[in-house]
């Protein structure tokens, strides 16, 4: 028995001391060779000015993804038009809002040869020799070109036939290339749903059907900013009930007026003169960012998109003629993002989010249900700025609240700083010359079983690419509304003890975070995520 503890404790020093070495040795490497999953995931957006921001920090985090399509969409908002002269309406619209009688109209907000997805993957295009060299993941720019497409654009809504968008994300659902589909929708979903018709077209009445049907909804997963265009509610949801329907809320708040209510350790990261430093002098991305009173308009003559003017009072541009719906911010300060939280729980920085929608990361955590939520800018009852503000800052306030024991933590800061650094790398040739997340590891399998009342050790394992100073944090992520609460001993230590409460129920599920930040500039953030479930009794 002696001898056998012997050999355990001796394979156990000899595995630490083998896990150390590999992250010490890190130090040397240009970059970290780890490889992690890469969701696969499509882009579906309409050419609102939050999406044309939405895309740049997405086409940064492409290194972390498998970028399936990126398509142009329709919505409520945007729409093409055919070009036959056919005019278009859909009663409750916003043309139809704030006092206005505008359409039925052939086109609606929509540039003539729009091409802001083209734009952005050419600005990336620019700096890519420059972001291969900060990570080796970054797909070319040629690979990201061949997957844009037009989708279903031409009327808000319009499912009737397919296009080179719905024609993509078809075969996409069709292959049998293994793991979740993930397919957001920035805009509307009319796109995502023509894909799905013509799928139930072809195979509805064949002997295939059900494998279909079984297959599509179990590896689809819909990532929405509201259901824009009503065809989630119309048809995606009557026809394929079981597709799972992945919202969040408590995450960080990357919308139109995030500065209105903002936390004050938010608050800094929306200013005009952070958002020049670190995104609208960061070469040609930043360049593309769109701001307050950055004297660009999506579409000539727009009457919603006051935001690029600049020294106009919100009554001066009602007066204008223009809709104002969000109170008039300072020059170069934040405008939106308003898709983010779509993709932020699929990045590679260890949270894991992406597995499930419970789980939780930069991006919110799931509202556990699949009921589709509407989406619009204003009331049309109370559309004044005061009001639109008011309305901000109370979803702002109860973004940071929780039900649970444990609070959802506020990872804006975080996320800013991360998007901030890959600017940099966008304009950095050498890697020294930029700073770079730390590696963290915990030992061990990342799903373990434990007892109620039992006491576990982890160890955890971090180094920093750049040679920085690396802090260190344990902490307790709360997933769903009966979370026990765990004890963990020395939270700042590489070795922790972790005490599980003796109340708990079998079957539940206690999340903790090793959580490593940098000193550098800016201080980046990285985690990883261990799951511990408790046995049944």
């Amino acid at each position: 028995m002696r001898l056998h503890r012997l050999r355990l404790q001796w394979s156990v020093c000899l595995y630490l001391g083998l896990f150390m070495l590999y992250f010490l040795t890190t130090r040397a490497n240009a970059q970290p060779t780890g490889k992690q999953a890469r969701p696969r995931i499509i882009i579906t957006a309409d050419p609102e000015l939050d999406d044309n921001n939405s895309l740049i920090r997405f086409l940064l985090y492409s290194s972390d993804l498998d970028v399936e399509g990126l398509i142009y969409a329709s919505s409520q908002f945007h729409w093409k038009g055919d070009g036959k002269g056919t005019k278009w309406a859909v009663p409750g619209r916003e043309y139809s809002r704030f006092g206005l009688n505008i359409c039925p109209c052939e086109s609606w907000r929509w540039a003539k040869d729009e091409r802001f997805i083209h734009d952005a993957v050419g600005a990336y295009a620019k700096v890519y020799p420059n972001l291969k060299v900060h990570n080796a993941n970054y797909p070319t720019p040629t690979d990201l070109q061949s997957k844009i497409r037009y989708g279903n654009i031409e009327f808000d809504g319009d499912i009737s036939k397919n296009s080179a968008g719905s024609d993509l994300i078809k075969s996409l659902m069709l292959d049998d290339k293994p793991g979740p589909l993930f397919i957001t929708a920035w805009g509307g979903a009319s796109t995502i749903a023509r894909a799905l018709k013509a799928i139930q077209e072809q195979y509805e009445y064949t002997t295939e059907w059900d494998v279909i049907k079984k297959k599509v909804s179990r590896k689809v997963v819909l990532l929405p900013s509201g259901d824009q265009d009503d065809t989630y509610a119309s048809y995606i949801k009557p026809n394929w009930p079981d597709m799972e329907y992945r919202q969040f809320k408590e995450g960080p708040n990357y919308g139109y007026g995030a500065q209105l209510g903002a936390k004050p350790e938010n608050a800094p990261y929306l200013t005009p003169a952070w958002m020049k430093e670190n995104v609208l002098d960061r070469g040609p991305m930043g360049a593309l960012y769109r701001v307050w009173g950055d004297g660009k308009q999506m579409v000539k003559g727009d009457i919603m998109d006051y935001f690029g003017l600049a020294g106009h009072t919100n009554e001066e541009l009602k007066k204008m003629g223009y809709v104002v719906w969000m109170p008039v911010q300072p020059k170069n300060s934040w405008l939106g993002e308003g898709d983010d939280h779509t993709f932020m729980n699929m990045l590679g920085n260890g949270l894991r989010a992406y597995e499930s929608g419970s789980y939780g990361g930069w991006g919110g955590r799931g509202i556990g249900n699949r009921d589709a939520v509407g989406f619009s800018f204003a009331t049309p009852q109370d559309t004044s700025a005061n009001a639109m503000a008011n309305a901000l800052s109370t979803a702002n306030t109860r973004a940071t609240k929780s039900g649970d024991e444990l609070s959802f933590p506020n990872f804006f800061p975080a996320a800013q700083r991360d998007f901030a650094a890959r600017l940099k790398w966008s304009v950095t040739p050498k890697y020294a010359d930029a700073n770079h997340e730390p590696v963290v590891r915990i030992a061990g399998p990342l799903t373990v079983m434990a007892n109620a009342g039992e006491k576990i050790r982890l160890t955890g394992a971090v180094s920093e690419p750049d040679g920085n100073a690396v802090s260190i944090n344990w902490w307790q992520l709360p997933i769903g509304n009966q979370t026990p609460k765990v004890t963990i001993s020395n939270p700042t230590s590489a070795h922790v003890d972790v005490l599980i409460p003796k109340e708990v129920v079998g079957g539940q599920t206690i999340h903790l975070i090793l959580e490593a930040t940098d000193n550098g500039t800016p201080a980046l953030t990285k985690y990883q995520r261990i799951i511990i479930k408790v046995r049944e009794k």
